[in-house]
């Protein structure tokens, strides 16, 4: 399989945009290490979106990030990778259901 392009939900990306600006609020720099990481996650994710197995009946799966708290959700469209959530381990569960088509 080609390496698919990914999308955000929107409640993903604004989602990801607050956590960012939460990090940068706490140390010089530490959003860039946060984006990084979450980058390198759907980067992983389009090169290959069936390594990781489902997380959630709904065909979510999940890559866990490096260093920061953080998982990336997904689900393997036609002709992308839509990112569900971008969802801190202490979240409640299931928060993004509401966002699945």
């Amino acid at each position: 399989m080609s390496r698919l392009p990914h999308r955000f939900d929107l409640e993903a990306l604004a989602e990801y945009e607050e956590a960012a600006r939460y990090y940068a609020s706490q140390q010089s720099g530490l959003e860039l290490r946060f984006i990084t990481c979450v980058e390198d996650a759907i980067a992983r994710i389009c090169d290959d979106p069936e390594r990781w197995r489902i997380f959630d009946g709904r065909e979510v799966r999940r890559v866990l990030t490096q260093v920061f708290p953080y998982g990336v959700l997904y689900t393997i469209e036609a002709d992308h990778v839509l990112i569900v959530a971008i969802a801190h381990y202490s979240r409640e569960p299931g928060y993004w259901r509401h966002r699945l088509r």
